[in-house]
């Protein structure tokens, strides 16, 4: 495996929040604050229950005050806050699909965040698996979308054709920045993701090249799908440092180094890991507290879900 879980798990969460603040130029924007916050909510979800549970996620938003209709703006706030559910169930394509659609049920059903979602989280479940090739990626996304009324594979396939011609950002940006609708911001996400796969900088400082609401979008996005690919390693490192050192609050935590440790509490329930700590009682018997056994298998006897 060429990166670990959990390094592809933080770049994916990690990508995305800093191509979201790289686009606004402040990190504590309440726009900013009110997507990673819905993120942040999910992931602590699916950590707490070990499932996915629709109510738990409503009872969780409803209680930060952050249940919202689907309009323009706030579209790629529930994209992005379908992340955790994309993680939690990237290994198995035909759960990962019936999951995302369910947990879409949470807000109104519109068609294009449905195609988007399902678009973002089917490339992160590649990338996750090591699976991704960025010949075929498009035509594979197109065929996990299926039947669909939206313009999501016409856009999708015009990426293709600017990839093959080898286009540059500003030819993309003039075929795809004419409006700012959702369609045009997945189409130039998967650009700048694809045309620099193996540099999460390039792609990034590319998908936030303007300080619009269409970039900033594009930016999480991207962040997203290289941070998946690239994991945490492809980050740089003075980035990474810089948010360290402004103790910011990030997506609602207490400051960066929490959402390094949300994430790594995620990889390990997602992994099966059983967290002693969060069950005292199983350590005792008849009163007694148990010493604690170091568990074996032979190698490929214990498997992912």
């Amino acid at each position: 495996m060429r990166y670990s879980p959990i390094s592809r798990f933080r770049g994916t969460l990690i990508g995305a929040f800093l191509g979201e603040s790289l686009a606004t130029g402040n990190i504590q924007s309440q726009s900013y604050l009110d997507l990673g916050r819905m993120t942040v909510l999910g992931t602590e979800s699916l950590i707490a229950l070990g499932r996915l549970d629709l109510e738990d996620w409503i009872a969780r938003q409803q209680q930060e005050s952050l249940h919202l209709a689907v309009t323009d703006d706030v579209s790629i706030k529930i994209i992005l806050a379908t992340l955790p559910v994309t993680l939690f169930f990237h290994e198995n394509p035909i759960k990962l699909r019936h999951n995302l659609l369910h947990v879409l049920k949470i807000w109104e059903d519109d068609p294009i965040v449905r195609d988007v979602t399902l678009a973002v989280g089917y490339a992160i479940s590649l990338a996750l698996t090591e699976k991704l090739n960025p010949l075929i990626l498009i035509p594979q996304t197109i065929s996990f979308l299926q039947e669909t009324p939206t313009s999501i594979p016409k856009k999708l396939l015009t990426v293709q054709n600017l990839l093959e011609q080898g286009a540059g950002l500003s030819r993309a940006q003039a075929e795809f920045a004419k409006e700012e609708k959702l369609t045009n911001t997945i189409a130039m996400a998967f650009y700048c993701f694809l045309s620099t796969l193996e540099d999460f900088r390039l792609a990034l400082l590319r998908a936030t090249d303007n300080g619009n609401f269409m970039q900033q979008a594009i930016g999480a996005i991207t962040g997203a799908l290289s941070g998946a690919y690239n994991g945490i390693g492809g980050i740089p490192v003075n980035w990474q440092v810089l948010l360290l050192q402004k103790n910011s609050p990030a997506w609602g935590l207490t400051n960066f180094s929490q959402m390094l440790k949300l994430a790594n509490a995620f990889v390990a329930v997602w992994s099966g890991v059983y967290d002693l700590t969060l069950n005292p009682r199983e350590l005792t018997e008849e009163g007694y507290e148990v010493a604690l056994l170091s568990v074996y298998a032979a190698p490929r006897v214990i498997r992912s879900r």
